[in-house]
């Protein structure tokens, strides 16, 4: 295939050609496109434009790369405008705020029969907690929940990361997350990191379901925000 070297750059139309393969199903959900050197005949491209091309639809989430197992098509609708989000903790920081965040324990816990912890993860699983500081001062409590599959786990394996390069470390990859909020009250270790003890305070609550491509539950976080400090924002570019 011949491309128009007085129109915009190599890369970004191949780059709109392979989008356009993918969204029409030319190159199929879950399946491989064609290889590098593939790619370089049919458009008589070098190898560093063909690599352009593939990072620029890696970055948008259509493709990924995989050590020796090629380049798979992991997306195949166009995104909205809706998704154009960015992370609360992003917001914040444009706003003028300062976020830190600090890892405070990691330990096996046996879980009760008949509660959520032990329908997801058996009768044990690792409850990792961490606190979000909004200017100094305690905001957000983290509670994480994994699998005892995940190996030895301890405090010093997350410092300096966050729990997603853990489990990327781990050879553990997520496929699909599900957040519900809700309104409630904390529990007394929550009440206490955020400096709410008596207060009887409830508190907006996040739930997080992280699953695995197999749809098998991989983490749940629990999570509490002091929004008399700071409310919930979520901006979108339309």
């Amino acid at each position: 295939m011949s491309l128009s070297r007085k129109d915009k750059p190599l890369y970004l139309q191949i780059k709109n050609i392979l989008k356009d393969r993918i969204l029409h199903g030319v190159y199929p959900l879950g399946q491989n496109i064609p290889s590098e050197p593939q790619l370089e005949q049919e458009f008589s491209v070098s190898k560093i434009t063909v690599r352009g091309a593939i990072q620029e639809l890696v970055q948008e989430g259509y493709l990924e790369r995989g050590s020796g197992k090629g380049t798979k098509v992991i997306r195949n609708k166009a995104a909205s405008k809706l998704s154009k989000w960015k992370h609360f903790t992003e917001i914040l920081v444009e706003e003028g705020h300062q976020i830190h965040k600090k890892w405070l324990r990691v330990e096996a816990i046996r879980t009760e029969a008949g509660t959520e912890l032990h329908e997801l993860f058996g009768e044990q699983c690792y409850k990792l907690e961490r606190v979000y500081y909004l200017d100094d001062r305690p905001y957000i409590y983290y509670a994480h929940y994994l699998s005892m599959a995940l190996g030895e786990l301890e405090l010093s394996d997350l410092n300096a990361r966050s729990l997603y390069e853990l489990l990327e470390e781990r050879s553990i990859s997520l496929d699909r997350l599900r957040d519900e909020f809700s309104v409630a009250a904390p529990p007394p270790e929550a009440e206490e990191i955020l400096m709410l003890s008596g207060k009887g305070l409830p508190l907006l609550k996040r739930s997080r379901y992280s699953y695995d491509e197999h749809s098998s539950i991989r983490e749940f976080s629990v999570g509490y925000y002091n929004t008399e400090l700071q409310n919930y924002v979520v901006n979108y570019d339309v």
